[in-house]
C-alpha cells in the first residue's frame, strides 16, 4: 500500500509529489525534459501539441460568456490557418515549450507578430489583448501557461545575439535554451529574484505605496536582490533602506513568477520588527508613502474590489492588490495568523 505524504509550504497543505507507481507529476515532468533536450522527440510533440498564440507578446483571447479564455489551439488547426495567411513552414522552429496537460499534450507559444492582426482576429474569432489585462481576467491555469509563454517569448526575443562575440544564438527546437555556435556559450532564460515583505510589529502590518501605483493602491515591500546577496539579506536591507526599520526576525512564506514589468521570481516572507522601534523613515526616491494598519483596516480593504481609478489614497478608502498577486496571499496570511491570536 503506497501512502501519500503531505508537505507544508508556507501555510498551505500540498499533497507529496511522491506517490510511487502512479504519480502524473513524475511522467509529465519526464515528459517535458524529453522534450527540452531532443529536438527531434519535440518535432513530433508538435503534431499533438496545442498552441496558445501571441501578437507582439499580446496573447489571444476569447470571451465565452461571462468567461475570459485563453484559447489552445490543435495542431491542425494551426497549421490550417497560417496556410491560408500565408505563413512559412517556419511555424515550429518559432514556437516554444510551455508546459503539457495531465494527459502529456504538450502545450506551445507562438507570436505571430509578422502577420496581420485584423486576419488573425477575424479567422479565430477573439482578440489580442494587453497582457496586464489578460493576467488578471484568465483563470489560474490559464494565467501560469500564459505567464511562462510570455515571459519566453520576450527572453528569446531580447537575446537573439551572444553577449560576448556579438555572433547570432540560436534557439533549440522546445526554446528551452539559446546557443551561441562561435563561442560555445549556452544561454538559458532567466529570472530575476526579488523579495516580497509583509513587515508587521504584533498588532499592526506595514503597506506602502511607490508614485506609479493605482491611485489608493497599498501593497507589501519589495525589491531586487543584490549580487552576492542571500535572501534574508535582502529582506532586511531592503526594510532597513526603504522605510528605516531593523528586522528581528522573518520567515518564507511562497513565491511566484511575476511577468511585470519583465520577469521575476518573487518571493515572499513575513518580517517583524520592535513595536519600540517601529517609526517610519520613509526613503522619498523608493516610496510615495508608507503606513502602519490595523487588523480592522486591513480586513476592511481586503473586502474593497481593486479599482484603479480611485482618486483618494488614506487610510479610510485604500485597497490591496488582486488575489493573483502574492501581496495578497502575504495580508491574508497575516490577517488570518491576527485572527488566531485574538480568538
Amino acid at each position: 500500500m503506497v501512502v501519500p505524504v503531505v508537505c507544508r509550504v508556507g501555510y498551505r497543505k500540498v499533497p507529496s509529489l511522491c506517490y510511487r507507481f502512479s504519480s502524473t507529476y513524475i511522467r509529465r515532468m519526464r515528459y517535458l525534459s524529453e522534450l527540452k533536450e531532443d529536438d527531434d522527440a519535440c518535432r513530433q510533440a508538435y503534431k499533438s501539441g496545442s498552441f496558445f498564440l501571441f501578437h507582439n507578446l499580446s496573447p489571444f483571447l476569447q470571451q465565452k460568456g461571462k468567461m475570459v479564455l485563453a484559447p489552445k489551439i490543435n495542431a491542425p488547426e494551426m497549421k490550417r490557418i497560417l496556410m491560408k495567411l500565408s505563413q512559412s513552414e517556419r511555424w515550429i522552429e518559432d514556437s516554444m515549450l510551455i508546459g503539457c496537460s495531465e494527459e502529456c499534450t504538450p502545450y506551445f507559444a507562438l507570436d505571430l507578430g509578422s502577420l496581420e492582426r485584423a486576419a488573425i482576429e477575424s479567422e479565430l474569432g477573439g482578440s489580442f489583448a494587453d497582457f496586464r489585462k489578460a493576467f488578471f481576467q484568465l483563470e489560474e491555469e490559464d494565467t501560469v501557461l500564459v505567464s511562462s509563454a510570455q515571459a519566453l517569448l520576450r527572453w528569446h526575443n531580447n537575446n537573439k545575439y551572444c553577449g560576448k562575440t556579438g555572433q547570432p544564438t540560436e534557439k533549440n527546437l522546445s526554446g528551452s535554451k539559446r546557443v551561441c555556435h562561435s563561442s560555445e556559450i549556452i544561454y538559458y532564460p532567466q529570472m530575476s529574484p526579488v523579495v516580497i515583505t509583509l513587515v508587521s510589529d504584533g498588532s499592526r502590518c506595514l503597506l506602502v505605496r511607490q508614485a506609479s501605483f493605482p491611485k489608493g493602491m497599498y501593497t507589501a515591500l519589495s525589491g531586487f536582490c543584490d549580487v552576492g546577496e542571500s535572501l534574508e539579506e535582502t529582506v532586511r536591507r531592503e526594510v532597513a533602506e526603504e522605510v528605516g526599520l531593523e528586522v528581528e526576525s522573518l520567515w518564507y512564506s511562497a513565491s511566484q513568477h511575476w511577468p511585470f514589468p519583465n520577469s521575476t521570481l518573487m518571493i515572499g516572507y513575513h518580517a517583524t520588527v520592535c513595536p519600540q522601534h517601529s517609526k517610519i523613515s520613509i526613503s522619498r526616491e523608493e516610496l510615495e508613502a508608507a503606513k502602519w494598519f490595523s487588523l480592522e483596516e486591513v480586513e476592511q480593504a481586503l473586502k474593497r474590489p481593486p479599482n484603479p481609478s480611485q482618486e483618494e489614497s488614506d487610510s479610510h478608502s485604500f485597497w490591496v492588490p488582486p488575489k493573483q498577486a502574492i501581496a495578497h496571499r502575504l495580508i491574508r496570511e497575516w490577517v488570518k495568523k491576527q485572527a488566531i491570536i485574538l480568538a
